[in-house]
């Protein structure tokens, strides 16, 4: 019997050879489901969290572990002299779940505890799966869980808030170098300096990096140790609960960079050989490790750690309101090879047999998970394979997330800045590049995020501008190079983010050129916080160039955000002029003319457009952004036929070198 194709499939006919694949994938998914939740019951299912861990009942303490080879577990502690006690001893339940009750007075807010885990040739100390605080040493550098009940637990003040219903504009955050000091920001000074300045700016979603427990700040939150714990080196859960509340009650949602591809090796304070086995979590041996990332690859056929991720996702959208995710890794987890070294230059690359249908399942039942628990929330997948179906809905045949990263962007703007002269850059190319991609699929646009900003790296102003950065950014320096830099990156920014394929997306600091590279307390620098901060003094100072940049920047998100311009979906090409590099495209009522050549000029330059009468909404010229104010904004902007009324329309402009306007169409001609 023939299985009825999906929509995904019929959307794409390029897709028919690989329909088997396909629905196997999606079978696979399902009969998945099935078995762990019963077909109906995912939500309930993803409930671990609730069960295991360190909970206070009425009865007193009880906390349960899953720990399969465990030969004997103590609870050991502050409150017992991190001694093994009798009175501390788990007991074993089945299925390898072990659990221990006592009473109310045994433990106390803010007490310390770990695990003392024996296996049959060994024991170690470890740090609770399941806990939601771990705290660090300052002297000793040691991690231990702390337990966390608050007298006064937090209560939530915006629990109405159910998403934007708009289109995001991301910002994406780092909150231990959000501040100017050199040294760890908190998730109050973030709350009280960061969410009135990303709200004043126009955007509408805040993506914070690095929130789970992680034992090396420099790995940006990648090496994951705890799942359920927020990262106590930035404050308490308390404190994070409140900064999302207070960003809710701004009308702004939150997501997090959750990291489900890979977890660190620690074993101690991660899951590493949890049990004394690597096989608990992961795979077994060399499919177990990544041999990229120096960590342990998650074995998503187990339904054990199914049911552990999925429960991480609950805790995070209902214990803390978030509002989504940023899936980071997806690449490597959709394929055996985890896509190490593949150009995926056709389709045979990804149904070949290196697709791994248990990461696919396990991230099918997350995203359903996710639009189960939270209707409004947004799921992200950075991936740079373009697996098709991966940002298409569960209905249609697809995985199910709402967007997937547009990591080609910056990869084009790195390379024609690196590698070719102004005088090469083709208009029709970068429209193509920054529109190309699935039409069924949703991207998040951005031309660089904090992956570009990173040590090893360069920024997109530190390409244009380099060292010049360093001697004139001052208003009253005249300096060429300045000048392109500011006028390309303004540009780059402005055409990225107006053909944006669903979202936009920033990391804090670039909208205004911030000139120092990320470089976290390591080793190498002698454990500096020098680069691991961000100077917003410099992109409020009058007398400082980044003060363009910054208010351009928040002019063009405010308007993007005012008109809703990425719910728009086409983005309609209407002219390309590859020796002039002028390029025009239409998006709803606004028309975006660009005119990248590096030292020409043009007066009246017609685009062709049907009649209409248009008005100037932003201008890259403008002196208030560092132009030279060569372009007249006040005046309305009228088509002219080239001969009678029904001859074609052309929109006479002055076109600056290195400038960008946006029109918007304010007078239809009128329908006899």
């Amino acid at each position: 019997m023939t299985q009825k194709l999906p929509q995904l499939i019929k959307d794409d006919k390029w897709l028919e050879p690989y329909s088997g694949a396909i629905n196997n994938r999606i079978n696979a998914a399902k009969a998945k489901e099935k078995e762990v939740a019963d077909n109906s019951n995912l939500y309930e299912f993803a409930s671990g969290h609730l069960f295991f861990g360190l909970h206070k009942t009425p009865g007193g303490w009880v906390i349960r572990e899953w720990a399969p080879n465990a030969t004997h577990i103590y609870l050991v502690g502050n409150f017992n002299n991190w001694e093994e006690k009798k009175e501390y001893a788990f007991k074993l339940l089945e299925n390898g779940v072990w659990e221990l009750r006592l009473n109310e007075d045994a433990l106390r807010h803010g007490d310390l505890y770990a695990l003392s885990l024996h296996w049959a040739v060994d024991f170690g100390k470890r740090v609770p799966a399941w806990a939601n605080y771990v705290v660090q040493d300052e002297e000793t550098k040691i991690f231990n869980a702390m337990v966390w009940n608050p007298e006064k637990p937090y209560q939530w003040k915006n629990n109405s808030f159910s998403g934007t219903n708009e289109p995001p504009l991301i910002y994406e955050a780092h909150i231990g170098m959000a501040g100017e000091e050199e040294r760890v920001h908190t998730y109050n000074e973030f709350r009280e300096h960061m969410l009135p300045r990303i709200k004043a700016n126009g955007y509408n979603t805040i993506q914070l990096m690095a929130i789970p427990e992680h034992p090396y700040y420099g790995s940006f939150g990648y090496h994951v140790s705890g799942f359920f714990a927020p990262s106590s080196r930035f404050g308490t859960p308390e404190e994070l609960k409140q900064l999302v509340d207070e960003a809710h009650g701004m009308g702004m949602a939150v997501i997090i960079d959750i990291v489900h591809s890979h977890a660190v090796k620690n074993e101690i304070e991660g899951l590493g050989k949890y049990d004394g086995t690597q096989y608990q979590f992961f795979h077994e041996g060399a499919k177990g490790e990544h041999p990229a990332w120096d960590s342990y690859c998650f074995n998503y056929g187990k339904n054990e750690v199914i049911h552990f991720l999925l429960s991480n996702l609950k805790y995070w959208l209902e214990e803390f309101q978030f509002d989504g995710f940023r899936f980071d890794g997806v690449t490597s987890m959709l394929y055996f090879d985890h896509g190490l070294g593949k150009a995926f230059s056709g389709y045979d690359d990804y149904y070949s047999p290196n697709l791994d249908f248990e990461a696919t399942t396990y991230l099918t039942l997350a995203n359903k998970l996710i639009k189960k628990i939270k209707p409004h929330s947004i799921s992200i997948a950075e991936d740079m394979s373009g697996l098709p179906g991966l940002a298409v809905p569960q209905s249609h045949g697809g995985i199910g997330f709402d967007y997937r990263m547009a990591m080609g962007v910056p990869d084009f703007w790195i390379k024609i800045i690196k590698e070719k002269s102004d005088d090469d850059w083709e208009v029709g190319d970068i429209f193509y590049n920054l529109t190309s991609k699935r039409m069924d699929e949703k991207v998040v646009s951005y031309a660089e995020s904090h992956d570009q900003a990173l040590v090893g790296d360069k920024t997109i102003i530190f390409r244009l501008i380099d060292k010049e950065m360093y001697y004139s950014m001052r208003k009253d320096q005249p300096n060429l190079i300045v000048d392109r830099g500011i006028a390309l990156h303004k540009m780059i920014r402005l055409i990225t983010a107006t053909t944006a394929g669903g979202a936009y997306l920033n990391f804090m600091g670039n909208e205004f050129g911030h000139p120092e590279w990320i470089d976290f307390p390591r080793e190498g620098n002698g454990w500096s916080f020098k680069h691991c901060r961000r100077l917003w003094s410099i992109s409020e100072d009058p007398e400082l160039k980044y003060h363009w940049l910054y208010d351009f920047d928040k002019e063009m998100i405010q308007f993007m955000s005012q008109h809703k311009l990425l719910s728009i979906p086409p983005v309609d090409f209407v002219m390309e002029n590859k020796p002039d590099k002028v390029l025009a495209y239409h998006r709803g009522l606004f028309l975006f003319v660009f005119n990248f050549n590096p030292t020409q000029s043009f007066t009246d330059y017609g685009i062709p457009l049907g009649p209409g009468k248009y008005k100037v909404e932003l201008n890259t010229d403008s002196g208030r952004f560092g132009g030279n104010d060569l372009v007249d904004e006040d005046i309305p902007y009228y088509t002219i036929p080239s001969g009678g009324n029904t001859s074609q329309h052309y929109l006479r402009l002055y076109l600056p070198a290195r400038t960008a306007l946006v029109f918007k169409k304010i007078d239809f001609p009128k329908v006899k």
